[in-house]
């Protein structure tokens, strides 16, 4: 019987998987293009998505368990990309998509061990102006729609 926790944990798979692979066709060159949407290059923000994995899914089990996220805003978010950004700016990119598949690997097996019960608890959430938010809509916006949104990005800065 497919769950819903096994659809997510699928899109994300698939998310990835569509990252790395498009990731793995670029040359030298376009991995140190500069994304001016997300002021990062393509190797940084490759490497960004698959890091933040863990901590994604450790969030969303926080509200599955009806715990609150509190203290992170953006003003946190953006300081803790810039960090990542200066300590990985030479990160390479066999290195960054071997990270992407093990830790989007790793966060869909979680994701597969949800509930429906806890996919549904909603709990509030400082990002999101403490708004009493699911679990599920967490792993959506943050570690599903994350692959699909850099790789967008990331497509429009190469014009590929």
């Amino acid at each position: 019987m497919h769950t819903r926790s096994d659809t997510l944990a699928d899109r994300i798979e698939h998310g990835a998987q569509s990252l790395a692979d498009f990731a793995e066709t670029l040359s030298d060159a376009e991995w140190q293009v500069m994304v001016l949407t997300d002021d990062r290059t393509v190797g940084v923000l490759v490497h960004h998505v698959a890091n933040l994995y863990p901590l994604e899914i450790d969030l969303a089990q926080d509200i599955a368990a009806g715990k609150p996220i509190v203290g992170v805003d953006w003003e946190v978010v953006a300081q803790m990309n810039a960090q990542h950004a200066h300590d990985h700016r030479d990160i390479g990119q066999h290195a960054a998509i071997a990270l992407l598949r093990e830790n989007s690997q790793s966060a869909a097996e979680r994701v597969r061990g949800f509930t429906n019960e806890q996919l549904d608890r909603a709990a509030t959430i400082s990002l999101n102006a403490n708004a009493p938010l699911t679990a599920q809509f967490f792993i959506e916006d943050h570690a599903l729609r994350h692959s699909f949104q850099h790789l967008a990005n990331i497509r429009a800065a190469l014009k590929r």
